[in-house]
Parts: C-alpha cells; structure tokens; sequence
C-alpha cells in the first residue's frame, strides 16, 4: 500500500481472517463479483482478477458497462467469497477506488508496474507465463480502502 492505512475491520474480529490468510485465500479463488454504479443505479459482474502488493487487479472488458462507469466514478466494492454450507462459508469484501494502469485497450506496451500482475494472471487462469493481449480488454488497479473478511470455519475451532 502506498501509506494510505486501511480502515480497520469493526465487526466479526473472532472470524476475520489475517493479513496472511486474506492473501493465500485472494491468490486462489478465481472469480470476484465487482459492483459499480451509474445514473440507473448499481451494476454488478463477475470478472476474473489477481491479487498483487494488497492490491486486486482486473483485467476487464475497456467497452463494458462497468469501464464506463468507473471512467465516471472510480469507487468500486469487490467480493470474493466460497463455501456451500454455513461453516464452509468464507470471504473478503474490498471497497475501494479503480484506477486504469497502461493503456486501454491493452497492446502490450511496455509497463513496469503490469510486468507481474500479467504474469499471475496468465499462470493462474491460462497456466502459460505471458498474458495474451486482444485488444479489448485493459487493467484497473484496485487499492483497498477497507477490507472485510470471514472465515466461518473459524467458529468450528473455537468449540
């Protein structure tokens, strides 16, 4: 994080997960649901993403509804959650703002800041180490303001 402090979490502390967890549980999962909103109200989709340096990266449609309404209001809230029975249940909810790094669409010009989300991104949803460019998607950096977390297995433990 850029020395900007998260808002610490206020409610559920004995099923939060830790720094660690939050990160091991982001690097696996594979589909977020991202909510946006505009002048009809909010809009949610589901999107691949990676997570890298606390930040979530998306990889995202640059003509898609949810491009447009983060060019005009960048604040997002993003959730990543698993689990079919109660004590099952775990998840990380992110708000934050958006942010477009490199270009858009993306071509594959040469980007520092794109070199290892590109790398985690490719591995992770297509196992090859570059990630393919078609000219219709572009990354947006989302650096939390507030994380929420649950891990409800936690409470088994506790008994």
């Amino acid at each position: 994080m850029t020395g900007q402090q998260l808002k610490p979490q206020r409610r559920s502390r004995r099923v939060a997960m830790s720094a660690e967890e939050i990160d091991a549980y982001l690097a696996a999962e594979r589909t977020c649901r991202v909510a946006t909103v505009n002048d009809r109200g909010p809009h949610v989709t589901a999107l691949w993403f990676v997570w890298h340096e606390r930040a979530l990266w998306l990889y995202s449609i640059t003509d898609s509804q949810r491009w447009v309404d983060l060019r005009r209001d960048p604040r997002i809230a993003i959730l990543v959650d698993s689990g079919h029975e109660y004590f099952e249940l775990r998840g990380v909810e992110i708000t934050g703002v958006a942010e477009q790094v490199g270009e858009a669409p993306r071509t594959g010009q040469d980007y520092p800041e794109l070199v290892e989300p590109e790398k985690l991104f490719a591995r992770k949803y297509f196992g090859i180490e570059e990630t393919p460019y078609d000219e219709r998607h572009g990354w947006l950096r989302v650096t939390p303001e507030k994380i929420n977390s649950w891990d409800f297995r936690k409470m088994l433990a506790d008994q």
